[in-house]
């Protein structure tokens, strides 16, 4: 039995080391979840002490962490429209057009990403306060929206070097006008890596410390709420808005999964107005 172990082992040591990164990825997730059913013995006590639904029920027990997390949700909302409308503009002229400078701009694109958040975040300070601008929600904003661009601008340029150009070719053949080509062709192809770098740009903005903490003022995001709860206790509700969070993100992911997986097919319209079958498979 031992040696049909280590065989199989053998045979299966890719899925298994897989399967162990997976379970060490999710192991904290597991236990957040798993706490926010918890009814703590005290506040500073972490243990799992007694099983309840009290912290699902009311998770605005504590109405400073839901100011926070609305004001956190904000926050990421703005900049991350701002941040994925800047970035896909950009991906698109670094990908579709040639001019000069552009290998710099590419080179400089990954800066705010490889720039460690603590440089980041006292050189937006220095700025600001060289200009006289006053910390507060704004700054923050625009703190966010500076690194997240960067990560949408090469989440949308891979998907954009992945796309065939000759479906546009062929849609500008059969007499499509460049809007209706960029509306029916290159935006549905292209959709999966902006919504991709939206989501990205959201979870960097609403779960980022440190660039916050240099540039808030008197603004109290939800992590830096739980950094200040953490000196007198974090409430369990902390775990539920965690777990809710991962949950939404989880949805989010399969939906998109289950709408690539579904089946091609439809008709589509000659340019004279005439319904035409497009087959399933092969060429028509």
């Amino acid at each position: 039995m031992t040696r049909g172990v280590w065989r199989w082992l053998a045979r299966h040591w890719v899925m298994v080391v897989a399967l162990l990164v997976l379970g060490y990825l999710f192991l904290p997730i597991a236990v957040v979840a798993a706490l926010s059913f918890n009814r703590p013995s005290s506040r500073l006590s972490y243990d799992f002490n007694e099983f309840t639904l009290d912290n699902w029920r009311n998770p605005c027990a504590t109405a400073d962490m839901c100011d926070a997390v609305v004001r956190s949700a904000q926050i990421g909302f703005i900049a991350t429209v701002v941040a994925t409308v800047l970035g896909t503009l950009m991906a698109f002229a670094l990908v579709r057009h040639r001019f000069r400078g552009r290998s710099a701009i590419n080179l400089l694109i990954f800066l705010p990403m490889a720039t460690p958040e603590l440089v980041m975040g006292t050189s937006l300070l220095a700025l600001f306060v060289a200009a006289g601008v006053p910390q507060g929600f704004w700054t923050i904003v625009i703190a966010h929206v500076m690194f997240c661009v960067s990560f949408v601008v090469v989440t949308v340029k891979a998907r954009l070097a992945g796309m065939d150009r000759r479906l546009e070719e062929a849609a500008m053949d059969l007499y499509a006008t460049p809007w209706q080509t960029f509306r029916l062709v290159t935006l549905p192809l292209v959709l999966p890596g902006i919504v991709a770098a939206a989501l990205l740009a959201f979870s960097l903005s609403f779960d980022d410390f440190i660039i916050t903490n240099f540039n808030s003022g008197t603004t109290v995001t939800f992590p830096m709420y739980v950094w200040g709860a953490n000196q007198r206790g974090i409430p369990p509700q902390v775990n539920v808005i965690g777990t809710a969070m991962f949950v939404i993100a989880l949805l989010l992911v399969l939906a998109s999964s289950v709408r690539r997986r579904r089946p091609l097919g439809g008709s589509v319209r000659r340019p004279s107005g005439d319904p035409v079958r497009r087959p399933r498979g092969g060429r028509p």
